[in-house]
Formats: structure tokens, sequence, C-alpha cells
């Protein structure tokens, strides 16, 4: 039975079945925006807390560190509570939507954009210290020069978060409600269907999930490799 599962599997793929693709598009489109939201705040963030010293930045490093672990169905919780018809942000009706499915993505990759992005920024600003010195630059300008040198490392660590976005399964179904046609992701599809037991579209998902994490790891390592030579 198994058997005959993965050769239908291969047929909706091959034969492009509309449902199949919809759930994969949908996926892609909620990670990706959900990682350049992240990008957009977290380097930055990363980057601000690497130049600037102010009262309590241990404790905002040790946070970021801590939230790159943050569970899934924690980060789900605080957004379901926060778009709940009781909410704050009740009235926007966002929750069983696309958009709230972003919001949970962005709380669990922002962090580990900010945290990564951060040690990164630190170790080029050892490096090029006494240069933007000699300069007399402004940590505001060292700002945007740090992040630029610093692109392929942070292009990595980008696939790095779209990876944990895309395989992200807990928040978005607690926020997302995996309605069909709507907010129905891999993952959430996986789960549904693997639970009625109807194996073929399951196996057809992990395979377009599973190919997905090889090409962001062969690029992540592509782009760390490519960094090496640069930087001699």
């Amino acid at each position: 039975m198994e058997e005959n599962a993965f050769y239908v599997a291969l047929s909706l793929l091959v034969n492009l079945d509309a449902s199949l693709y919809q759930i994969v598009v949908l996926s892609l489109q909620v990670s990706l925006v959900a990682v350049l939201i992240a990008a957009l705040l977290g380097f930055p963030l990363g980057a601000a807390v690497a130049l600037w010293q102010f009262p309590g930045r241990g404790g905002v490093i040790v946070a970021l560190n801590a939230l790159m672990g943050l569970p899934p169905v924690v980060a789900g919780l605080g957004v379901y509570l926060l778009l709940s018809r009781a909410g704050p942000l009740g009235e926007l009706g966002l929750l069983f939507t696309p958009g709230a499915m972003v919001i949970a993505q962005v709380i669990l990759v922002l962090p580990i954009l900010a945290a990564l992005s951060r040690q990164k920024v630190e170790e080029l600003l050892v490096e090029y210290r006494e240069q933007f010195v000699s300069l007399g630059m402004s940590k505001a300008r060292m700002m945007p020069t740090l992040l630029w040198d610093a692109r392929f490392a942070l292009l990595t660590v980008l696939l790095a978060g779209f990876g944990r976005a895309s395989a992200e399964v807990g928040a978005v179904m607690m926020v997302g409600g995996n309605i069909d046609g709507v907010t129905r992701v891999m993952t959430t599809a996986i789960v549904l269907e693997t639970s009625k037991g109807a194996l073929p579209l399951a196996l057809g998902l992990g395979i377009v999930l599973l190919t997905l994490v090889m090409v962001i790891n062969a690029t992540a390592y592509i782009l760390s490799e490519t960094a090496k030579r640069r930087m001699g």
C-alpha cells in the first residue's frame, strides 16, 4: 500500500496536481514574506546591538539567543491571543488568515536573524574598528557598511531563517486553522492527510518539502564557501 502511495505521489508531482501545487505556492508565499519582514527588522536590530553600548545590552543579547529556540506552539499561542476576538488586535480580523501565519513565522525567525547577524557584525567590527576610527565614521554610518560586508554570511543566515519558517507546523496550524484553499500549507497538510490515511498527497508534499530543505542547505553551503574564498 505504501509503495502504491509513493507512485501516486510521484504522479501528483509529475502531473502538476492543482491542489498540491496550490499548497506549495501558499507555503512559499507565506514563508518568503515572513522572512523578508524578519530580515528588514532583524538585521538592523542585530547590527544595532553589536554597535551600540546601552544599559541592558547583555539582557537583550541573552533574550535574542534564547528566543532562537522559542517553541513554535508558544509563539502560536501568543499570536492567537493577540489576534483572537477578545485580543487587542481582534478587530483586524487576521486570525485564521495567511497574515496571521506570517506574523507567527516572523516571531520565530526574527530572533534567529537578529542574533546571528549581531555575532557576525561584532566580528567584523573588531576587524575594521581602527579603519572606522581613522575615517571618523559614526556608528550609524558603520551599520550599512558592516551589513554589506557581511552579505554572504547574512544570506546564509537568511536561508536558515527560511528553513525554520518553511518547516514550521505548530504555530501556523494554531493561527491559520489549516483551512483548505486558504491557510493550508505543506507542513499542516502533511499532518492532516497522514491522519486521514491519505498518504499520496502527504508523500508528495513531503518530497517537495525535503527537496526544498536540501536546496536551502546546498545554497547555504555554496554561499559559505564563496564567502570564505572571497575573504582569502
